[in-house]
């Protein structure tokens, strides 16, 4: 009511008066802000959903001459890994049974015997026992070589006589004797069968080490 009159009006009026329309107009206006508080949303606010986007970024202008150096980049280590697979392929298996253990590759010094200079009457005698043994086995080797040709001397001249005396028995004689000497085998078969195994149930895991 107050901020309706004219401001000529509200000079006229004496300041009580003037104060006590303030107050009454004051009053009226807290009041009024009060009630139009509410914790309702408004009917014309409205949720959309979260799209999760990312407005588009603009792309830069990469220069040419980085652009090649990245590409020669790229080729170089191309380059470098197939060499390093290539010289890797030339690379033996390596074989664990040919291998030493650590430690004993560590006790090698102490491992290694020195060599020992040996005199001349050492170096003689080692000398005279080599040439005894080498004439010891070709004498040996003489005797075996004449016992064989005696005895297979003695086995045709028998088998001539009892050819001329029975040619039947002679054919038996020269026939082979399966009960000669007994023998019997059978080949390895590829899952020999183990009386009495239970199979454990589970995943088989190869465990082979493997070199690339």
């Amino acid at each position: 009511m107050a901020m309706a009159m004219g401001w000529s009006a509200l000079q006229r009026l004496p300041a009580a008066a003037l104060d006590a329309k303030l107050s009454r107009a004051l009053c009226g206006l807290t009041i009024g802000v009060s009630r139009s508080i509410t914790t309702s949303a408004p009917a014309a606010i409205g949720l959309t959903p979260a799209l999760w986007a990312e407005p588009l970024k603009k792309k830069k202008r990469i220069d040419p001459a980085v652009v090649r150096a990245r590409e020669e980049r790229k080729r170089r280590k191309l380059e470098k890994a197939i060499r390093r697979l290539e010289k890797g392929s030339r690379q033996l298996k390596p074989l664990d049974e040919l291998e030493l253990p650590r430690p004993v590759r560590q006790e090698l010094r102490e491992r290694r015997r020195p060599t020992q200079s040996l005199t001349s009457e050492q170096a003689d005698q080692r000398f005279d026992l080599m040439k005894n043994w080498a004439r010891y086995k070709r004498q040996q080797h003489v005797a075996d070589v004449a016992m064989f040709r005696r005895i297979r001397d003695s086995q045709e001249r028998a088998l001539e006589e009892l050819k001329a005396e029975s040619y039947e028995l002679y054919c038996d004689a020269i026939s082979d004797d399966p009960a000669l000497v007994p023998f019997e085998h059978r080949g390895p078969t590829l899952t020999p069968p183990i009386p009495g195994y239970d199979s454990p149930d589970g995943d088989y895991i190869d465990t082979t080490r493997k070199w690339e």
